[in-house]
């Protein structure tokens, strides 16, 4: 795993945040999965299995699973890499027994918001939820902004193909 947190952190920066989400892997609350060019990281996708963190979600989609922190390196965009990891972060939910996962996104991010349309993506009936946005700083520090999503579920019933590019870390 310190080698995964290695390679994570020289292709993709951000070691404050892939060393919380390699520990709460571990801890079975989640998992990071990963998109491989070669032995070089290029973008990764995180299943978050614990309860959401806002009541809205919690309790009008209790138990279900959100995708969080859908990257994709600037130099492979626009490749088919972030659909390749949303579907094998759907196809690992099936696996696990889930019908339906959910995520959120920024109101103003139209381009990501049309991504998961295209997927499959429905925004559900309610308001955007209050959020908060954790921000990781160096020296390990975390900082959370207020913040405000829409709230996007799929029904996960409908088989997709597993990318082979894309591998738990």
């Amino acid at each position: 795993m310190d080698g995964d947190l290695v390679a994570l952190v020289n292709a993709l920066g951000q070691e404050p945040y892939f060393r919380a989400q390699l520990a709460r892997q571990r801890d079975k609350r989640g998992v990071l999965l990963v998109a491989w060019h070669g032995f070089e990281p290029i973008g990764d996708v995180y299943l978050r299995l614990e309860e959401a963190e806002e009541p809205e979600v919690r309790e009008r989609l209790p138990g279900v699973p959100l995708l969080t922190h859908l990257e994709v390196a600037p130099e492979h965009r626009n490749q088919r890499i972030g659909t390749r990891l949303m579907a094998a972060a759907e196809q690992w939910l099936r696996r696990l027994g889930h019908d339906r996962v959910a995520l959120g996104v920024d109101p103003r991010n139209v381009r990501v918001r049309s991504l998961y349309r295209r997927l499959g993506y429905e925004e559900w009936p309610h308001p955007p939820v209050p959020t908060t946005r954790r921000i990781y700083l160096p020296g390990g520090r975390e900082e959370q902004v207020p913040d405000v999503c829409r709230i996007l579920v799929k029904d996960l019933r409908q088989p997709h193909k597993i990318p082979e590019q894309c591998s738990a870390t």
